[in-house]
């Protein structure tokens, strides 16, 4: 039996991109919009079948085509051009060419959908993640360089911005209204095609991909749309839409042994997307809160073992995180969640969904069972770290430095090639780790720093991952040592 996978849908000229971080705030237009857009209307009917031409002509110009450039060509190698011993050794017709210059080439297509007016577009986060620079063309043909506002890993979901007005809108719709076997069109951009629609119906909700492969990141936020209509390598981060017209999902990948359309698609909800844009938008990065379980899916052998008889669906509460709130809601092991906010949860994906609507500090109401009597307990969410704090995106003050810049005379002296230079500290997290003024910090979890804004990517990225501990381990030197220097800087908050 061959391996099935599962792919994304950005496109290199033909071939695909695997799926694969954040930037700045913008306005608060995106939420404002998301709140006022959704609405609800009536499919049209035509003799001997539906017509999905209303749908279809009310969307095409809501989507648009994403291009992705990054930098390659480039060498690093050494300079034998200035160095006068190459030619005495080998001679001047072994002297090596000019070096080449690092060039700009295409690297990845897909799509994306314009959710205001002015310009915000919604993608996937792996159609841009690496990308020097993004090109939008609209279905007019126009083109726009993209800025990327800020993109979450976990969802896959990112938000571009063009400098544009009076664009086409997609009007949100409510994914939770979907039902099994509800007609869905999917508008993108396959294999370069642009303005594509196809049709197919809704063939599950709430589907949690990697549970099937058996692959996937245990930090992403699985929860999928699964549809028949036919996409392929391009439509990632185009529209699932309903016959009204209204936006419900996002496309992001499919089943396939070969990777084209093989019969399953998979799309993001408009539940969640709407709850990463909001964040993103007013926070400048996605606000993720925990109940602090552990927990597996009820099965038959499961809750025989256990003696559960009130219930054949739910999550078995295997133990509770101490300081959780679940721990202070009262949720002890060999409860089983049933339902949250009057929404079933049956499995994984649902729970996921769920948690994913709430930020930190949100109430939610989690009805159980517990000795085989159904009881409802209130719980007020928390952050990773156990506190109800939300964090914005550059919001590094509590490292306490004031970084600058290094000359290339003092790299060149230094035999750098690239670092930031810690110019003053006050009270702060650097200062309490024992990192002292003057300090060169040369990377970060293994990632190259040469500006501030390297530091502040970095640490955006580290605090809002929910899967690893929240920890900076920083390399770097001091201009009188030549030694390495290392520092553990934890993030979490106090």
């Amino acid at each position: 039996m061959k391996h099935i996978k599962t792919i994304s849908l950005s496109l290199v000229g033909i071939a695909l991109i695997s799926l694969c971080c954040s930037s700045k705030t913008q306005s608060p237009s995106v939420s404002e919009d998301i709140n006022h857009t959704e609405s609800r209307h009536t499919a049209t009917n035509i003799r001997g079948g539906l017509d999905f031409t209303e749908a279809a002509e009310s969307t095409v110009n809501g989507v648009v085509s994403v291009k992705s450039f990054g930098k390659t060509g480039g060498s690093s190698q050494y300079d034998y051009q200035s160095d006068p011993f190459f030619e005495f050794f080998f001679g001047p017709q072994a002297r090596p060419r000019q070096k080449q210059e690092p060039r700009e080439m295409q690297t990845g297509l897909g799509s994306g959908v314009i959710v205001t007016s002015d310009g915000y577009i919604v993608t996937n986060n792996h159609v841009v993640n690496g990308a020097s620079r993004l090109e939008i063309t609209l279905n007019d043909n126009r083109t726009f360089d993209a800025t990327l506002i800020g993109a979450d890993p976990a969802t896959d979901i990112a938000l571009l911005k063009i400098e544009a007005n009076d664009l086409h809108v997609i009007p949100w719709g409510n994914s939770d209204d979907l039902k099994i076997g509800e007609w869905v069109l999917a508008v993108g951009n396959p294999f370069g095609f642009t303005s594509t629609v196809t049709a197919g119906i809704v063939s599950a909700k709430a589907r949690n991909i990697s549970t099937i492969t058996k692959t996937g990141n245990s930090g992403s936020i699985e929860s999928f749309i699964q549809t028949d209509a036919a996409v392929n390598p391009g439509n990632s981060g185009g529209a699932l839409v309903n016959l009204d017209g209204e936006l419900i999902g996002i496309n992001t990948a499919i089943y396939s042994q070969t990777g084209n359309y093989s019969g399953s698609s998979f799309a993001i909800p408009t539940s969640i997307v709407k709850k990463v844009v909001s964040d993103i938008s007013d926070f400048g990065m996605v606000q993720r809160a925990v109940l602090g379980i552990r927990f597996a899916e009820l099965s038959p052998e499961l809750a025989k073992e256990k003696g559960i008889t009130a219930t054949i669906s739910g999550l078995y509460v295997g133990s509770v995180v101490d300081g959780s709130s679940a721990e202070t809601a009262g949720i002890v092991e060999g409860d089983v969640i049933i339902a949250i906010d009057k929404a079933p949860i049956t499995n994984t994906a649902q729970m996921q969904e769920a948690m994913a609507l709430h930020r930190p500090g949100d109430k939610i109401t989690i009805t159980l069972i517990r000795d085989n009597a159904q009881k409802s307990v209130e719980a007020t969410l928390l952050n990773m770290d156990g506190t109800q704090t939300v964090t914005k995106a550059g919001d590094i003050k509590s490292l306490g430095c004031e970084l600058e810049s290094l000359s290339t005379a003092e790299m060149k002296r230094l035999n750098l090639k690239y670092g930031v230079r810690v110019k003053s500290l006050s009270d702060g997290k650097f200062k309490d780790a024992g990192m002292k003024p003057g300090f060169i910090i040369l990377d970060i979890n293994n990632m190259a720093v040469s500006s501030a804004d390297d530091v502040k990517t970095i640490y955006d990225a580290i605090v809002s991952d929910n899967d690893y501990d929240h920890v900076m381990f920083i390399t770097g030197t001091y201009p009188a040592g030549k030694r390495r220097v290392y520092y553990a800087v934890d993030l979490a908050e106090e």
